[in-house]
Parts: structure tokens; C-alpha cells; sequence
């Protein structure tokens, strides 16, 4: 008999999970029924008779030896205890199930593997009673997942001689029967078959089939799962496998399907960008899947598809000109931000914007277009003309108006070629500016390696001070990591700025070595200090123009970077200057004002950096950034109270490391976008009204999910929008509601115009969410008391709760199918209490209700003496479930019982479970109230309890 199964399968091993959803065909769960190796007496030959190799084991693959007095099928009774009673597939199939429901499975599995001995072809016979019990459902495909998985089991015990050679008839007809099964079948069943019967070794034709059959009857995930497994794709239509996973924002399933086929990537792209178009309706797609539910369509709006379609580019390494959709949208988005910052902000010269902006819309005329109705929107006929001449734009393109503009300023500049004098402009004013306090031949500009041998020994110095920055050319969409242009180094009466991608090129030359050695070298000397402002940024963009430099993060000693002495000030509420919206200065501009009394001149900070020769203002630029950072750190030396800081600022060197494993600075420097109102911002605290945390409304735009979770921990009631909703969204919900707009980037100017004055305000996105929140809470004199401590829901805002003692929890989860394990406490055990409201009971709502016949522990019992907190919400009853499998309450909301770990059940004391009536979270009392608590300290007006 051949058994068509190769032992060496790794796609045999049933270890890897659980069949049909029963915990008992899964090892990890305990049982070591699932496993030969983990105890189980049928496989030790030494403590069960039926796994001695010479006693009738079924495993020897002599089914004559099985059991010679199992009797016959014509005889066989299905409810007989022996599972062998005669040959037919089906009646061993009923005998199993008389005792499936006992769950005692050491014994079916020895049973069973007895009965596949007694079959005649036990391949056979597993295709007989999969068909045969197709009805059967529920606690039938339960068996015939496991009845399979045994099988599997069994057939790789056998010896390799008898196997079915491929290609063969007989293995073929048992292919073909196998994939009518895979029709009526579960995904988990799925997987068996395939690896029990090799199809992916069968016809193509049979399995094709069986793909289309699944798409019929919507089971779309099925379908390309099983697909991916066979190797389908090629022979698959890419758009009709992939549109019903996208739409059900399954991206991951389409991402595996098509990995491995570059001509598949370039369709998915190709497709996903057609839907990127400028007025496509994503709806229409959705309506040919009528059956199609739990559609993500908000997933698929331009902004997060565009997202998606950029990062699918890099990990495949694909032209963008496949995705001209979202090539031109990321364009007009970037050229939206350039207008923003040369028009509306001041900060970006004409000369560099038109730089960038050539760069980005080159020939194409949808983007010229787009182009002159931001100009149109921005500026005047005069400027709008001014721009088509330095950005060379067709004329034919142009209205009448700046058509007749350009001709006149042309026939100025032919005046001026042919030596008629013009008014020149006046020079820009940098009297309210830092100035650079050295002389210009004090600049040095390093190309060569013979350069660095003859400065760098002005930066060894021991005990020296060393400013350090760099710049590179910007990217304006998310892409490749930027590559460093020029590292500027400042000691007291000289900058040097080295020319670093001329001294990396070529990679090991003698310029490269020289850089890095020098570098190197500086960086590593622990008596050098060395300041900067966000070095984690800048060193990662040096480490991606030279190799050599990649570990530079790693290998500094004696670093003061003062972004972190400035995230100190601002948290200890320095004043920051009153400065013209449009102007604010951020970032290192900001600190040089606060500690020196001027900002920075920044016009030439977004300059095309890689540009040879620099420009005389471009070096000018880069020797002021390194050099300022040695003057205010003379200062902040000198006074370190006035600015609220350790009277011995060299306590903060050394390299920065984050308190989570694994987590990084965001690359470069992330500077807030300008605002007349920055948190933390210089404000009269005393000058806002107090306002109860209760009683404080706020909108949020979507980029500020982490600030919203931080104030509703802490009772304040936030709206946040949704990824693909507009920002003007946020004035229609402020304006209704009586909300204050909390915003960041280009979107708060034009907020703030359309709500009142102080109803806006612009967070600091260098902040984290803890310090973003305490500044708003400070800006706004929001009181927070300890009973408005976790009194909202983080996940969904609702202020609504069911308290569920520890008897009903169990009880819930066990109906459920969430079996209890002492031994599961989880990382999940220690999470927040939701309401915390010391000692505060009210009777009142909790009433005398006698408890349910139903469920277990749904009367109101006395405080807990263990818990820190009993809360002001009434019991869960069972009255207030609409259904206990699943759990869900009356409005509907289903409880979500699989995030409790089982092991928090077994926790000594009566501690009690909340339920958010909104979203269905349950929640308990852990170590996160203390650390909340501990980290809003300075907010909240009584200290944090002592948690017993």
C-alpha cells in the first residue's frame, strides 16, 4: 500500500497550529496528546503495549495485524466501543464520534491510529468520510480536523517504501477527489489536505477550479491564502485575487501573495495607483463584491493608499514612474508645503524656492497647471509672473494677465543686458538676527584630504569644545534616508566645513579614510565635548554618505546635546519671546533667542545643499548653526539658574539612549511647525480661567493620537478625526461643539482663522505625549483631580462604565471559550483601572439587586478591601446582556473578553473588571495607575495613592 506522503515534509508537521480551531490538536496549549515527544504513553514503547513493534502495532503499517477480531463492516455497530469495527470509513468515522464528546484523547488517539491500520487505504477512507460528513458541522468538522490531523500523524510513523510515486494514476484520482473536497472546506482542513495529498503537485486545471469556486462564494481570504500556498499567482488574475483583500485593508495577505513575482508587484502598483486618480470613487469598486463585508474603505482614501502604494515602491524596489498618481499627488503636496513656507511663512528665499520647484514639476503640465493656481492663491499677477520667468513655465499655459506681466519683465531684463541701469533691490535687513562674531576668512571650506591633515588638528585639542552640525539637501517626502552634504565643525574663532561628498567619493580613497579617521577620532575622544542640537539625526544622515561612519551614534563620547537641555527649559517654563506668527522661530533658532537674544536666520535651511560651489550665503548659514552652539553653551555654563537648569550642565554628557529597547530618534531634526501659540508657549498661566478636566472639550487632528490618549487618561473629553478626514473638519466639530482645536503643521493657520481667539493652539511635535499633554494642561489651567483619572475610556472616549466582579468575568470567559489558566498571567495582568474614585460608592446607583440565576456575581457586593478604588459605576447584571455568547451588551457592544489574560482571573482578592459600554474594553486595576500617576504628578492637585 502506498501512502503518498514524504516523511521529510516539513509541510507535514502538524506542531504549528491547531486544525480546525480546537486547543486540543494544539501542543502549546498543553496537551501532550498533540505531541509524540511530550509524554504521551501510546508513542513510548516501553509503557504501552500498542507502541511494542512486536505487538500488533498499528504503526508498522501491517494492517492485518491491527486487530484480527475487529469484525466486519456488514456487522459493525457505529455506537460499538471499538472504534475498528469493520472497514468502512463512515462507521469508524461514527465510532470516534460516540466518544469524541469525553475529550479523553490519548485514548481516541490510539484508538484512531489502530482504525487507519484497519483500513484498506486509509487515504481513501479519509476522503470517504470528509465527504460523507459534510452535514455533520460545529462538533463534526471539529473531529474531521483532528481525525485528518492523526492521519497525518500516522502516515509519517509509516515506512518510506510505500509511497505513491508522482504523476501516478492512483495518486492522481485521490488529487482529484481531494480538491472537490477543498470546496466545502475550512482553511484549517484546507492545509491538511493539500500537504497530505501534495497538491501542490496536482493538476493545475483541479486546483483552479477549486480557487474560482472559493471566489464564488466569497471566501476571498481563502482563496489567496491558498493560492500563495500552491504557487497560484501566475496563473490567477492579479486584480480580481487582490481588489476584495485590499478593500477589506488585508494588505499584508496581497503584500505575501505577490512577494517573489516582480511582474505581479508591477500590476498590484500599477493598480493600486489607478485608484489614486484624481476623482476615482472608491466605491465603485466596492459595489461589484456586493457579499464583500467588513470593507475598510477610509483605508483606501488617497492620503493613507498613497502611503501604502510609496512604501510597497521601496520594499519592492520599483520604478515610481509605475505610480504617476501618487508621484504627481506627493509632488503637489510638497509644492503645497514650498508655497506655504515662501509666501505665507517668509523662511524660504526666491532663489531656493525656485530651485526646489523646477526640480519637482519639470515637464509636466498636470503639475504646471496646479502650479499657477497655487501662485493664483498665494500672490499677485506680479509674482506669479516673476516665478513663470525663473521657473522657465510655457507661456501658452499662462492666463492673459501674467502672460502680459512676463513679457514686461522680460523686456526689463533685456534693458538691463543691454546696460540700461536698474533700482536695485535693498539688501534683506539681519539686524533682528544672530550674527556670526568671526570674520569671513575664518570660514574654511575642506575638499581634499590634504585639507583635513592641515586643520584637523585644531579640532584634537584635549578639553576643547567642539560644535557640531550638518546639512544635506531636503527631502520632501517620505523616502530614503537623507544623505549628509557638509559637516560644519566650530571651535572658539573658526568653523570648518567639510565638503563630504566630495571627500567620501571614492569610497575607501584616501579622502574618505582621511574623514573618517578624523571623525572618528573626535567623536570617540571622551575630553572633547561635543555639542549639538538633535545629533541623532544628523549622525544617521552622515552614516548614509559614508559607510565607514555608520556605527558614529554608537562611538560618541563627551556629547551635550542641547535639543535635550532645551526640552528642559521649555518643561520648566522659560519664557519663550513674543514673535509674529509667521516668524516663530523653533528648534535651534528658538533656543539661540531665548539664551543669546536673537534667532537664527534660517532662509537658507531647505537650500539645495548639494549644489558646487555654495552659495556666500549658504556658507555663511552653515558656519552660524555650528558656531552658535559655542556661544550658548558659554552662557547657559555661566548662568544655569536663569535658566532653570543644574548648576553642572556636563551631568547630561554622553550618548542619549532611550529608556524602551529598540527605540530611535526620529531621523534628522524634527522641528514644531510655527505658531503665535507653541506649547509650551510663553502665557500668563494665571490669565486662563481654571477649567475641570471634566469640563475641558478638545478636537485633535489625526496626528496627535498619543496626546488624545494621554488627556483622556485623564478625564478630558477629545474628539480625535479620523486618518482620512480634512482638517477643516476640526473647526465644523469645534464650532458645533464647543471645542478646543489642538493641531500641529501647516493646517493651524488656517484653523485658527475660522474658530475665536485662544480656541486653537499649535503643539510641540518634539514633545512626547505625556509632556505635550501636561503643556496643554498648564496653557490652559485644566485642574485634574485623582476621581478624573482614567474616568474616560483612552481607546474610544466613552465615559461609561459596568463594573463585573471576578465570579462573572470567569464565567463569561468560560462561555466564551476563553479557558481559565492560572499560569497565563501575561504582560496584559498590568494595565490601567479605568475609574478611579477613592472610597466613592454611591448606593444609590448601585441598588439591591439580588443576584441572576444565570450568571455568577452580578450583585452589587461590598468594596473590596484589597482594591484601591471602587469606582461610581452600578454592577453588571445579566439583565444588561443582550447575548453571553458572544458577550454583548444591550446597545450592542460586544465585550472584548479575549484581551483579559486568563491568569488575571487567579489573582488573590476580590478584584473587580470594568467594561467601557462604548467599545466593549475591559479593564482592571494594575501597576499603570501609579505610573500614570506618577508621571502627572506636577497636574494633578493631591498626590498619587499608595496602592495597597
Amino acid at each position: 500500500m502506498d501512502l503518498g506522503v514524504s516523511a521529510g515534509d516539513p509541510t507535514a508537521d502538524l506542531t504549528a497550529g491547531d486544525p480546525a480551531g480546537d486547543p486540543t490538536c494544539d501542543p502549546a496549549v498543553g496537551d501532550p496528546t498533540c505531541d509524540p515527544a511530550a509524554g504521551d504513553p501510546t508513542c513510548d514503547p516501553a509503557g504501552d503495549p500498542t507502541c511494542d513493534p512486536t505487538a500488533a502495532d498499528p504503526t508498522t503499517g501491517d494492517p492485518t495485524t491491527a486487530n484480527p477480531t475487529a469484525g466486519d463492516p456488514t456487522t459493525g455497530d457505529p455506537t460499538s466501543d471499538d472504534p475498528t469495527a469493520g472497514r468502512d470509513p463512515l462507521l469508524f468515522l461514527q465510532a470516534l464520534q460516540t466518544r469524541w464528546p469525553t475529550k479523553e484523547l490519548q485514548q481516541l488517539r490510539e484508538e484512531a491510529w489502530q482504525g487507519f491500520a484497519a483500513l484498506d487505504d486509509p487515504l481513501t477512507g479519509l476522503l470517504d468520510m470528509l465527504e460523507g460528513g459534510r452535514t455533520g458541522g460545529g462538533q463534526g468538522r471539529s473531529l474531521q480536523a483532528w481525525v485528518a490531523c492523526e492521519l497525518q500523524r500516522w502516515l509519517q510513523a509509516q515506512p518510506l517504501s510505500l509511497r505513491l510515486a508522482p504523476g501516478s494514476p492512483q495518486l492522481g484520482q485521490l488529487q482529484a477527489r481531494a480538491a472537490g473536497v477543498l470546496a466545502g472546506s475550512p482553511l484549517s482542513l484546507t492545509e491538511l489536505l493539500v500537504s497530505i495529498f501534495r497538491l501542490q503537485d496536482a493538476d493545475r486545471s483541479l486546483l483552479l477550479d477549486h480557487i474560482d469556486r472559493l471566489h464564488e462564494r466569497g471566501k476571498f481570504k481563502e482563496a489567496i491564502l491558498l493560492s500563495t500556498k500552491l504557487k497560484l499567482q501566475p496563473e490567477l488574475d492579479l486584480e480580481k485575487m487582490s481588489t476584495p483583500l485590499l478593500l477589506q485593508n488585508k494588505m499584508n495577505l496581497v503584500e505575501r501573495y505577490v512577494d517573489g513575482f516582480p511582474d505581479l508587484q508591477r500590476k498590484l502598483l500599477v493598480l493600486m495607483d489607478s485608484w489614486c486618480q484624481p476623482g476615482f470613487d472608491i466605491r465603485d469598486v466596492a459595489r461589484r463584491f456586493p457579499t464583500l463585508t467588513a470593507a475598510r474603505l477610509e483605508k483606501l482614501s488617497p492620503k493613507p493608499l498613497s502611503r501604502q502604494v510609496l512604501w510597497l515602491l521601496g520594499r519592492c524596489g520599483m520604478d515610481p514612474a509605475l505610480c504617476s498618481n501618487v508621484i504627481n499627488q506627493q509632488h503637489l503636496g510638497t509644492l503645497q508645503y514650498l508655497c506655504y513656507k515662501r509666501f505665507v511663512e517668509g523662511s524660504l528665499s526666491q532663489e531656493n524656492w525656485a530651485d526646489h520647484v523646477r526640480d519637482l514639476v519639470g515637464q509636466s503640465e498636470w503639475l504646471q497647471d496646479r502650479l499657477l493656481q497655487l501662485l493664483a492663491s498665494h500672490c499677485g499677477v506680479a509674482m506669479t509672473a516673476r516665478c513663470a520667468l525663473d521657473l522657465s513655465l510655457p507661456e501658452g499655459r499662462l492666463p492673459a494677465t501674467v502672460a502680459n506681466e512676463l513679457s514686461r519683465l522680460r523686456l526689463q531684463e533685456r534693458m538691463v543686458q543691454a546696460g540700461r541701469s536698474l533700482e536695485k533691490p535693498s539688501c534683506k535687513d539681519r539686524s533682528s538676527y544672530y550674527q556670526l562674531p568671526i570674520a569671513r576668512e575664518d570660514i574654511c571650506f575642506l575638499a581634499t584630504w590634504e585639507d583635513l591633515a592641515r586643520h584637523g588638528p585644531e579640532l584634537l585639542q584635549p578639553g576643547g569644545v567642539v560644535g557640531v552640525d550638518l546639512e544635506w539637501r531636503p527631502l520632501f517626502q517620505a523616502a530614503r534616508r537623507p544623505c549628509a552634504s557638509l559637516v560644519q565643525l566650530a571651535v572658539e574663532g573658526r568653523v570648518l566645513l567639510l565638503d563630504v561628498p566630495r571627500l567620501a567619493q571614492p569610497p575607501g580613497g584616501r579622502g574618505a579614510q582621511a574623514l573618517s579617521q578624523l571623525l572618528g577620532q573626535l567623536f570617540s575622544d571622551l575630553s572633547i565635548t561635543k555639542l549639538g542640537y538633535g545629533m541623532a539625526g544628523d549622525l544617521r544622515s552622515l552614516g548614509a554618505s559614508c559607510p565607514t561612519l555608520a556605527d558614529a551614534e554608537k562611538q560618541m563620547r563627551g556629547v551635550l546635546d542641547l535639543q535635550q537641555v532645551h526640552r528642559q527649559m521649555r518643561l520648566a517654563g522659560v519664557p519663550g519671546p513674543v514673535v509674529d506668527a509667521a516668524g516663530a522661530p523653533r528648534g535651534l533658532s528658538l533656543l539661540v533667542q531665548q539664551v543669546l537674544g536673537k534667532p537664527l536666520d534660517k532662509a537658507e535651511q531647505l537650500s539645495n545643499w548639494d549644489l558646487r560651489p555654495l552659495r556666500e550665503e549658504q556658507l555663511i548659514y552653515a558656519a552660524t548653526d555650528a558656531y552658535c552652539l559655542l556661544e550658548v553653551y558659554r552662557v547657559l555654563c555661566q548662568d544655569p539658574a536663569r535658566f532653570h537648569l543644574s548648576m553642572n550642565l556636563a551631568k547630561s554628557l554622553g550618548p542619549r539612549r532611550s529608556s524602551r529597547s529598540g527605540a530611535q530618534e526620529p531621523p534628522g531634526r524634527q522641528e514644531a511647525p510655527p505658531s503665535p501659540q507653541q506649547v509650551p508657549a510663553a502665557v500668563d498661566e494665571g490669565a486662563a480661567p481654571e477649567v475641570s478636566a471634566k469640563d475641558f472639550h478638545v478636537v485633535c487632528d489625526s496626528m496627535l493620537q498619543g496626546l488624545a490618549r494621554s488627556l483622556r487618561c485623564l478625564g478630558v473629553d477629545v474628539r480625535v478625526l479620523g486618518a482620512g478626514e480634512d482638517h477643516r473638519r476640526a473647526a465644523e466639530i469645534a464650532r458645533l461643539e464647543g471645542r478646543i482645536i489642538l493641531t500641529s503643521g501647516l493646517p493651524y493657520h488656517k484653523l485658527q482663522a475660522q474658530v475665536g481667539a485662544g480656541r486653537c493652539l499649535s503643539v510641540d511635535c518634539s514633545l512626547k505625549a505625556r509632556e505635550q499633554a501636561r503643556a496643554v494642561l498648564r496653557h490652559f489651567n485644566v485642574r485634574v483631580t485623582l476621581s478624573d483619572v482614567f474616568s474616560r475610556c483612552q481607546v474610544c472616549n466613552c465615559d461609561q462604565y459596568l463594573k463585573v466582579s471576578k465570579d462573572m468575568m470567569k464565567h463569561l470567559m468560560q462561555l466564551n471559550g476563553h479557558h481559565e489558566d492560572p499560569s497565563g498571567m501575561g504582560e496584559g495582568a498590568d494595565v490601567a483601572l479605568p475609574v478611579p474614585g477613592p472610597q466613592r460608592v454611591e448606593r444609590g446607583v448601585c441598588g439591591d439587586r439580588q443576584p441572576s440565576s444565570e450568571l455568577p456575581g452580578s450583585a452589587p457586593e461590598p468594596a473590596p478591601r484589597d482594591c484601591a478604588y471602587d469606582p461610581p459605576c452600578r454592577w453588571l447584571e445579566a439583565s444588561d446582556l443582550q447575548t453571553i455568547t458572544p458577550a454583548t451588551l444591550g446597545n450592542g457592544t460586544r465585550l472584548q473578553l479575549a484581551g483579559v489574560p486568563a491568569g488575571v482571573l487567579w489573582r488573590p482578592g476580590q478584584w473587580p473588571f470594568y467594561c467601557c459600554t462604548g467599545c466593549g474594553k475591559v479593564f482592571w486595576e494594575g501597576s499603570h495607575l501609579g505610573r500614570l500617576t506618577a508621571h502627572f504628578h506636577e497636574v494633578l492637585e493631591t498626590p498619587p495613592p499608595q496602592l495597597l
